[in-house]
């Protein structure tokens, strides 16, 4: 495969690469994070304008209309400058609804988010071990849907007005909208490791639309675009962390050289290298495989796996090659290390990834066999 980036993703590499350069500074980021919304709007704001937010949603609801090569590089930009505004859970509940939805729910859900004015979410992790079914569970009645269970960590439920959330059915996971404010839904506020604001969200025979059919299919296509966004972010906290601990090794002297002239750091760079080569190479090869239609196979968990376990593995040599600067909390890479650290605790961390993956793996070789 050829994973050179086109004349198109260039471009939108440059223009979200000057968008949060100039407005998500490491002075902006802390004073966003002292907001009560931990939630830049001014640089929401820009990414609407610019048309980089509804990037990969379709043209005739307001979005750029290219797809999901150009929305993770998008990502990869936000986590090299851990702009705290929340994209990919917005953008993946639009992208759901864009694909699954009736003509009236993307007309009502998805060009909102494309102007920015809207902010849908995620419900995809419950408590407990992360697995493909979920356990909160839908009932139909009469034509309509009720949902009991609980949904954790659910981002951005403070400023979020519907969630796109999976639950099982009779016939196979589904995909749900559900309003936030609804009866039988209650919420719990609390914060990520990140310091953003999430929920754990507890639904008791509480109303909700089914989005597309109950047939197990439209559950796993969402996780599997989700789980490749938070690959691609990782991407960026990664080496934007790499970034960092290169001018500070390069500016801070030790006997008379510089720390970065030392063999010991230069190995734990390499390996940083190496980790983020394959984050890429992996992610961008089951990028291929969903805009191509094609079945993905393992290449989605294989780049979730790589994200998780590499990811963690790259913040973590970053933070330690800054010695005591690199755990003070007000120092700019130690965000990166809480990115990094929440990243690869989505969906699963690498244990659970492994396991999965082991199973994908099993059940192939008893349908070959």
């Amino acid at each position: 495969m050829d994973f050179t980036f086109s004349e198109e993703q260039e471009a939108v590499r440059t223009l979200a690469s000057e968008v949060f350069t100039s407005k998500a500074g490491i002075d902006r980021v802390k004073e966003v994070e002292r907001s009560d919304e931990r939630i830049d709007r001014d640089l929401w704001r820009e990414l609407a304008t610019t048309g980089l937010l509804g990037i990969a949603l379709p043209e005739d609801l307001g979005g750029g209309g290219l797809g999901l090569a150009e929305l993770y590089v998008l990502l990869e930009q936000q986590g090299r400058h851990v702009a705290p505004v929340p994209i990919w859970p917005v953008t993946a509940a639009a992208l759901a609804v864009a694909e699954f939805g009736t003509d009236a729910q993307r007309a009502a859900l998805v060009p909102g988010v494309a102007d920015g004015s809207e902010f849908l979410t995620v419900g995809l992790e419950e408590f407990g071990p992360y697995t493909d079914a979920p356990r909160t569970t839908a009932t139909e009645t009469d034509g309509r849907w009720t949902l009991t269970g609980a949904k954790a960590v659910v981002p951005i439920t403070h400023v979020a007005h519907r969630a796109i959330v999976s639950a099982a059915t009779e016939t196979g996971a589904a995909l749900f909208v559900v309003d936030l404010a609804a009866e039988g839904v209650s919420i719990e506020q609390t914060q990520s490791t990140d310091w953003t604001i999430c929920g754990n969200v507890t639904l008791e025979s509480a109303p909700a639309e089914l989005l597309g059919p109950a047939d197990g299919t439209t559950a796993q296509w969402l996780v599997d675009r989700v789980e490749l966004a938070l690959a691609a972010i990782q991407i960026g906290v990664g080496s934007g962390a790499v970034e960092q601990a290169v001018t500070y090794l390069n500016g801070r002297h030790q006997f008379g050289r510089p720390l970065a002239t030392f063999q010991a750091v230069g190995h734990q760079l390499a390996d940083c290298y190496i980790d983020l080569q394959a984050m890429s190479v992996t992610l961008w090869q089951a990028t291929q495989n969903l805009a191509d239609g094609a079945d993905p196979g393992t290449s989605v968990l294989v780049a979730k796996w790589w994200a998780t376990d590499g990811g963690q593995r790259v913040v973590h040599r970053t933070t330690h090659l800054h010695g005591g600067m690199g755990v003070d909390t007000d120092y700019p890479v130690h965000r990166h290390l809480l990115w990094g650290k929440q990243i690869g605790a989505t969906l699963g961390g690498s244990a659970s990834d492994l396991a999965r993956l082991g199973a994908q793996l099993a059940a192939g070789v008893e349908v070959a066999g």
